[in-house]
């Protein structure tokens, strides 16, 4: 019988091989046709190292926070670093010209941070402060720049080539690249990061039992979130959405031939 902890470092070395044969064979792979990813060999390469470092290193550690960490803490824990966030929230609100949502993201900042004891507790929720979510990347759409081919990254997961470029500028409006002492930057960006995969546990359970292809579950769920942030909730209809809904001519029938151009007008 194989032990339990070689499952996970024979899928992590069969995911470091399969990335580097996909990035060897990427020029020469065929892509599945989906306009969306044109990527996939390679991004599903990505996505198997990432599974398999999640499944050795980060999914343990998450399980170990969250059974000997209460839950009233790790509440605190996600409001610290939702409110340090609420400092990129605030300046892509500004990026965007919405005025009045910056001002309720300053608000909700100030509050929590001396109220809510640096963010620990939610007191700006209770005083009708929305919560908002806005980052770099949505503010490049928000300015017409499309979201690019589907992107996986090592360690980060999902992403495009506008929301990448967007993450830099999130790295660099966070406050947290600030501060000086690396021990302390990094046990941060740690706790952050096992922070936010205890909160996906459950999220992770459904996926790896409802899901039959996993990659292109997350794809096309992230791919729909984003286009529904970067819009605010109202997003156009899809081209591929109106292409599917033009009415088609019936089996058998010839297509109507198309109309004379008016007079006067070149076609």
């Amino acid at each position: 019988m194989t032990p339990p902890t070689a499952r996970p470092l024979s899928r992590l070395r069969a995911a470091v091989l399969c990335g580097a044969l996909s990035l060897t064979l990427l020029g020469g792979c065929a892509t599945t046709g989906n306009p969306r990813d044109p990527l996939e060999p390679l991004n599903r390469a990505v996505y198997t190292f990432n599974d398999g470092v999640d499944h050795l290193l980060i999914k343990p550690a998450a399980e170990f926070y969250r059974f000997f960490l209460p839950e009233f803490m790790r509440t605190g824990v996600s409001n610290f670093f939702s409110n340090i966030n609420d400092v990129i929230v605030a300046l892509n609100s500004l990026l965007q010209f919405k005025l009045a949502q910056t001002a309720s993201d300053v608000g909700r900042l100030l509050v929590n941070t001396t109220v809510g004891v640096l963010g620990l507790f939610d007191v700006a929720t209770g005083m009708g402060l929305e919560k908002h979510n806005e980052d770099f990347g949505q503010t490049l759409g928000y300015w017409g720049l499309g979201d690019g081919p589907y992107l996986v990254l090592p360690f980060l997961g999902p992403s495009s080539v506008r929301d990448t470029v967007g993450w830099v500028g999130d790295f660099y409006m966070w406050p947290v690249t600030y501060i000086k002492d690396d021990e302390t930057r990094w046990i941060l960006i740690g706790t952050r990061y096992i922070s936010l995969r205890a909160d996906l546990l459950e999220a992770s359970q459904i996926l790896e039992t409802a899901a039959l292809d996993p990659y292109a579950f997350v794809r096309d769920a992230f791919l729909q979130r984003r286009r529904n942030q970067v819009y605010d909730g109202k997003p156009p209809p899809d081209e591929d959405d109106i292409e599917d809904d033009k009415p088609k001519p019936a089996p058998g029938k010839d297509e109507p031939k198309p109309e004379a151009p008016p007079v006067g007008i070149k076609p």
